[in-house]
């Protein structure tokens, strides 16, 4: 197909060249969404009078006929066409002849490129909010199903105090509900049109650009022409949220990684998600997990690339931005993979609860509970500190544990502590003694639940409106 820009230039170029300045390589991926734009467009010509009716029926008609071939798989895209806009246009062409190339009447690849990565960041953030709220609510399922489950809960990986293992999930369901909380603020900076803003100053045709917000469901239109073909914020936004969620999976799958090793045994993973050793016929080694933990930073680069992409280009539109879309498909096929495969390994990972009770008994997890003790009795808590801190060496240079001493190796440290003592010690009294909210009491921990259930359902509500409102065929 000849060039749309062919005019000016004379002569051939090296196809080593061609192919470093191609983009069809990657961008093939907006096919369909360029496809969408451009039925967009062309009804908007036709209505206000920019070409004819008839010829905008035609447009229209031809593109309907190119989609079908998309879906079916009989699309070839070319190198010497450069990227998915002219590869559309030539199979255009195809179908409905010399009038196809009205339809870029009014519109420039600026514009029309930045409308496509709009349409597909919006695709992408519906789609990874479906994953997110899969992963959630794996998590809130195995919260409810393991709530009498103990666990020691750690500060520097030292056995702290004692926790519900549904308080350490539900912490990580948390994280997640903030990740689908960022992408339902990002939607109002995505969810704007930049098409009808030409190249870089507009156009002199009659555009009704708020007709094409309407038939593509935008919210509103850029209001500023430069802004429109040289803003990819929403882009970087999209990166940015996805790298926080990805470092709350990484941290998950550390946690999972740790907890499946002999030295801490507290879940085994599904042989599914798992893999063995070509060497040591006795391994199982948490591979999918590890790979998520790996997968953050890729999904960082991307981000950084960009915005050093970005930081030093003038107003409007450069080349350069072309870069900003291999490393977008990347991210979000990587956050939608990673999210399954996490989601995966939490609904199918066996529980050792007897495990993680003992590594909470033996860990000294209840000190600050004998501290509060005796704090309570009148002693002031540096000196109860100290006391129970020689408790616990006590113990450790005799191989016992608070649990195992009797009330007069106690008293032999204060005469504070009486026969309730162990009962105030018990593990599942120093958990739900936590009865504040946001503590690990099993009473806060079914509220928090609880309110996850709901707004489970409201992000349901929230998905399902802007699938609906989004849908453009």
């Amino acid at each position: 197909m000849k060039k749309l820009w062919g005019g000016r230039f004379s002569g051939s170029r090296d196809q080593n060249i061609e192919a470093f300045g191609a983009s069809i390589s990657f961008d093939q991926r907006l096919a369909s969404f360029d496809i969408t734009g451009s039925i967009a467009h062309a009804t908007m010509l036709g209505e206000t009078g920019c070409i004819l009716k008839e010829e905008a029926n035609s447009i229209v008609s031809g593109l309907l006929k190119v989609r079908d071939k998309l879906e079916r798989g009989e699309l070839e895209f070319r190198l010497a066409d450069e990227d998915i806009h002219m590869n559309i246009e030539r199979y255009l062409t195809e179908e409905i002849g010399a009038v196809a190339g009205k339809l870029h009447t009014a519109r420039s690849r600026n514009d029309q490129v930045a409308t496509d990565v709009h349409l597909f960041v919006r695709h992408a953030l519906l789609e990874s909010i479906v994953y997110m709220q899969a992963c959630r609510s794996a998590l809130i399922e195995q919260a409810e199903r393991h709530i009498g489950v103990i666990m020691p809960g750690y500060t520097h990986l030292q056995r702290a105090q004692p926790v519900l293992f549904s308080h350490h999930l539900l912490a990580y369901a948390q994280m997640l509900s903030r990740d689908i909380s960022r992408l339902h603020d990002l939607w109002k900076r995505v969810n704007i049109l930049p098409l009808g803003s030409g190249a870089i100053a507009g156009t002199t045709f009659p555009l009704d650009r708020m007709m094409v917000a309407r038939l593509l469901k935008f919210d509103g239109i850029y209001e500023n022409s430069m802004d429109a073909v040289s803003d990819r914020d929403f882009v970087l936004e999209y990166q940015s949220a996805s790298c926080v969620c990805m470092m709350h999976l990484s941290r998950l799958c550390e946690e999972i990684i740790i907890w499946s090793s002999g030295e801490f045994g507290f879940i085994e993973l599904d042989d599914s998600l798992s893999t063995g050793s070509s060497m040591m016929p006795q391994k199982k080694n948490p591979d999918f997990a590890e790979l998520t933990r790996g997968k953050t930073g890729r999904v960082y680069g991307s981000l950084f690339s960009l915005l050093t992409t970005m930081k030093g280009l003038p107003l409007t539109y450069n080349k350069d931005m072309q870069e900003d879309k291999e490393g977008l498909f990347d991210t979000v096929d990587t956050l939608i993979g990673s999210l399954n495969v996490v989601a995966a390994m939490v609904k199918t990972w066996r529980v050792n609860a007897d495990r993680m009770r003992f590594a909470a008994d033996q860990g000294f997890t209840n000190a600050t509970d004998a501290a509060d003790y005796l704090a309570k009795r009148g002693l002031p808590f540096r000196e109860a500190h100290e006391v129970v801190g020689k408790l616990v060496r006590h113990c450790i240079e005799r191989n016992t544990h608070l649990s195992t001493l009797t009330l007069e190796e106690l008293k032999g440290f204060s005469s504070l502590f009486e026969a309730d003592i162990f009962e105030a010690l018990s593990l599942e009294n120093v958990v739900n003694r936590r009865g504040t909210a946001g503590g690990t009491g099993t009473q806060p921990v079914m509220n928090q639940i609880a309110e996850l259930k709901r707004r489970v359902k409201d992000d349901q509500h929230w998905l399902k409106e802007h699938q609906e409102g989004a849908a453009t065929r």
